[in-house]
C-alpha cells in the first residue's frame, strides 16, 4: 500500500480537488491520501485567531463569513448531484457555526489549535465526498483518532501503529482511505498540531506505522532541484537522494521539505517520492536508503543568518571555553547551524534573533564579539567524504571570486558548507551551478 500527501496549493480549487481524486483512483490500486488544508485556508484561520487574542469577535466573524462564502462557491462547482452538494453544505454550514462559537469564549492557544484544525478537516470531508460521488470506495479516517504525541511533543509511533493497523482491519474492502495531514492529539488528549513538516510529516508517520511500498509526496514542483530555480537558471530535478542528502538539502533551504518530516521514513526504510500535481507523468525525486558514491548532488541555500565571532586569548589550551560558549546559546534557546574554531576564537551562525542582544551581552563575559548581520549559508551535498579526492578543490574554484566568510567540513560526510553576504547569494549559487552541473 502507497500513501500519498497532497498539499493545500494540489486541493486549492473545485478543479484541483477533482484533478487529485482522477490521480489517485486511476490505476485502482488501494492507499491512503493525506491533505491539507485547501491553499489560503489556514492563513485565514490564523487570521480569525488573531482576532479572538485581540478580543475583537466582530473582525473574527467577517474573515469567518468571508472563508464560509468562497467555501460555498466551491461546492457549488465541486459537485453534481443536488444530494451530495446538500450534504456537504449542510457538514459545511456546522464547521462555520462551530468556528462562530469561538467567539463567545474565552479565547486561549487551545482554542487557536482546534481552529487550525478546521481546514484539513473541511478539504478531506469534501475530497471524500466528490470520490464517492464518483462512485469510489472511499473511506474517511480522523486524523484525531490515529495520530497522537507523546509528553515530549514527539510522535507516539507504537500508538500510531496501533490505531492504524486496527483502522485497516475494521475497515477493510475500501480503496481510498482519506485523512487529514499536520493535525493530531498530544499525550493529554487534547487537539494539537505536529509543527514540524505538517502534512509532509503525517504522512511519514502513516508510511512508517504501515510499513508502506512507497510515500509519495505530491506538490507544485518537480521534484528537488539540484539548485534553487528562483536564482539559477536551467535548474534540474535530482532523480534520487539519499535520506541524509535531503535531509541536509532540506535543513539548508530546499522549501519543498521540511528536514525532519522524512525521518521516521527513513527509519522504517519506505522511500519517500517527490511528485508534481501539475506534471504528474513526471518521475520526480526519489528518496531512499541508497547511495550514490562520487556524486554531487545538489545545492541549497538559507539567507538571514547572523555570524557571531567570539575572539579570545584565554581561549588558548583552556578546557571547557566552547562549553561555556554554547551553554549561552542554549539558555537562550537558540539553535547553532554551523560552528568554526580556531585557537584564539570561535565563530558560529544563527537565524534566530530573538534573544540576540542578551546572548552577545554573555559572550563578551568570555572575548571580544562581532556581529555580522545579513549572511547566507550555501550547502553543497552529494559524496563529501575524504576519499571522494578533489571534490574541495572543485567547490572552492567556483567561489574564487567571492568573499567566504566560514566554510564547515568534516561535520557530515555529504555536506559542505559556506558563509556568504546575502547580497553574494545569487552569485555564489551560479558559480557552483556552473562549476558542478554543466
Amino acid at each position: 500500500m502507497k500513501v500519498l500527501k497532497f498539499g493545500g496549493t494540489s486541493v486549492g480549487s473545485p478543479q484541483r480537488m477533482q484533478d487529485v481524486s482522477k490521480l489517485i483512483t486511476e490505476d485502482g490500486e488501494v492507499k491512503i491520501v493525506v491533505l491539507s488544508a485547501m491553499s489560503g485556508t489556514t492563513n485565514s484561520l490564523v487570521e480569525i485567531s488573531g482576532y479572538l487574542y485581540k478580543k475583537n469577535p466582530e473582525g473574527a466573524n467577517t474573515i469567518i463569513n468571508q472563508l464560509e462564502q468562497k467555501y460555498v462557491e466551491h461546492i457549488n462547482a465541486l459537485y453534481r448531484t443536488e444530494e451530495v452538494k446538500r450534504k456537504t453544505l449542510e457538514f459545511l454550514h456546522e464547521e462555520f457555526d462551530y468556528l462562530r462559537s469561538f467567539t463567545k469564549v474565552h479565547f486561549t492557544s487551545f482554542e487557536e489549535k482546534v481552529i487550525l484544525a478546521q481546514g484539513e478537516i473541511i478539504s478531506t470531508n469534501m475530497v471524500t465526498n466528490y470520490l464517492q460521488e464518483c462512485g469510489i470506495k472511499a473511506f474517511l479516517v480522523n486524523a484525531l483518532d490515529i495520530i497522537r504525541t507523546d509528553k515530549n511533543a514527539e510522535p507516539d509511533m507504537n500508538y500510531i501503529k496501533e490505531k492504524i493497523t486496527k483502522m485497516l482491519e475494521n475497515n477493510a474492502g475500501y480503496q481510498i482511505y482519506v485523512t487529514q495531514g499536520f493535525i493530531c492529539r498530544n499525550a493529554y488528549g487534547e487537539i494539537d498540531n505536529l509543527l514540524r513538516g505538517g502534512s509532509d510529516y503525517s504522512a511519514c508517520l502513516i508510511g512508517a506505522a504501515i510499513q508502506a511500498e512507497e510515500i509519495q509526496i505530491w506538490t507544485d514542483i518537480d521534484g528537488m532541484h539540484n539548485n534553487d530555480p528562483r536564482y539559477v537558471d536551467h535548474t534540474e530535478p535530482v532523480r534520487q537522494l539519499y535520506f541524509e542528502e535531503a535531509a541536509e538539502l532540506a535543513y539548508f533551504g530546499a522549501k519543498i521539505l521540511h528536514p525532519t518530516c522524512i525521518q521516521p521514513a527513513k527509519f522504517a526504510r519506505v522511500p519517500v517520492r517527490l511528485l508534481n500535481t501539475m506534471d504528474p507523468t513526471a518521475p520526480g525525486t526519489i528518496i531512499n536508503n541508497d547511495f550514490q558514491r562520487g556524486t554531487i548532488k545538489a545545492v541549497a541555500a538559507r539567507d538571514g543568518n547572523i555570524c557571531i565571532q567570539i575572539n579570545s586569548s584565554r581561549m588558548l589550551l583552556a578546557y571547557g571555553f566552547l562549553r561555556k560558549v554554547f551553554e549561552i546559546f542554549e539558555t537562550y534557546k537558540t539553535s547553532i547551524d554551523m560552528v568554526c574554531t580556531s585557537e584564539v576564537g570561535v565563530s558560529v551562525t544563527i537565524d534566530n534573533r530573538n534573544h540576540l542582544a542578551d546572548i552577545i551581552n554573555e559572550l563578551k563575559k568570555y572575548g571580544t564579539v562581532n556581529v555580522e548581520e545579513d549572511m547566507c549559508i550555501i550547502c553543497v551535498v552529494g559524496d563529501l567524504a575524504s576519499d571522494n579526492i578533489g571534490f574541495e578543490t572543485k567547490v572552492c574554484m567556483a567561489l574564487k571570486d567571492i568573499p567566504v566568510r566560514m566554510i564547515s567540513y568534516g561535520g557530515s560526510p555529504h555536506n559542505i558548507s559556506f558563509v556568504v553576504k546575502d547580497a553574494n547569494k545569487k552569485q555564489t549559487l551560479q558559480a557552483l551551478s556552473d562549476t558542478l552541473f554543466k
